[in-house]
């Protein structure tokens, strides 16, 4: 797999925009997520056309239901090129180790999400009942008993997953260039989010919404 520290979010559900963004884009540099957006509107034509430019694929779906239905939803992708997919870690052990089997059957790696971005200290404690720390600690652990291959996180709780987790693939979101941190809550820079352990970035609107994307990516990878 590529082994690029950028993974390029391309949240659209135009065909021409995501089309615009692939031929600006080089697949040498970076990665592409397909989330739901992207999925919902494009289908597998969301999958061909990065596919065809060259990128590797990083489809954070977080597939999150009893483990039956999550293991038959992977092995639906099976003729998808797809490189990691994600999976919500608190489905609990028994859907991860099944979604961990299907994903592996189509060769994709799988990747468990811990806790979203866009949830600051008071949403954690409430959904949770417990702070920050003690939630992380426990979902990590469950990615690991489950042989996860990786783990989508904050780059706030890297610190605790370079305790508990040294050696699973450690994806960051919520990665800003500046103070705007749109909807993202627990957010931080490129390069100190690499500092603290991040194999993959997972960088969107700073790229995707300059008015020049590669030359916007190469200007990040430079900070690295």
């Amino acid at each position: 797999m590529d082994n690029s520290k950028i993974i390029v979010a391309i949240d659209t559900p135009e065909e021409e925009r995501l089309s615009g963004l692939l031929n600006d884009l080089n697949p040498d540099l970076c990665m592409i997520k397909i989330g739901s957006i992207l999925f919902n509107s494009l289908g597998r034509r969301s999958f061909d056309l990065v596919a065809d430019k060259g990128f590797n694929i990083f489809f954070d779906i977080k597939f999150h239901d009893i483990p039956n239905t999550v293991a038959h939803s992977i092995l639906s992708f099976r003729d998808y090129p797809i490189n990691l997919l994600t999976v919500h870690i608190s489905g609990g052990m028994s859907m991860l180790i099944r979604a961990r089997e299907a994903a592996h059957a189509i060769k994709s790696k799988i990747i468990g999400v811990s806790l979203l971005t866009s949830l600051d200290q008071k949403d954690i404690k409430r959904v949770f009942f417990n702070d920050t720390q003690k939630v992380a600690d426990n979902l990590f652990d469950l990615a690991k008993e489950a042989k996860m291959d990786g783990i989508v996180c904050s780059a706030h709780e890297l610190k605790y997953a370079m305790t508990n987790i040294p050696k699973l693939l450690k994806i960051v979101p919520g990665i800003r260039l500046s103070s705007n941190s749109d909807d993202q809550k627990r957010v931080m820079s490129p390069a100190e989010a690499l500092d603290l352990g991040a194999n993959h970035l997972v960088i969107g609107r700073p790229i995707t919404e300059s008015r020049h994307p590669n030359a916007e990516l190469e200007k990040i990878l430079e900070t690295l």
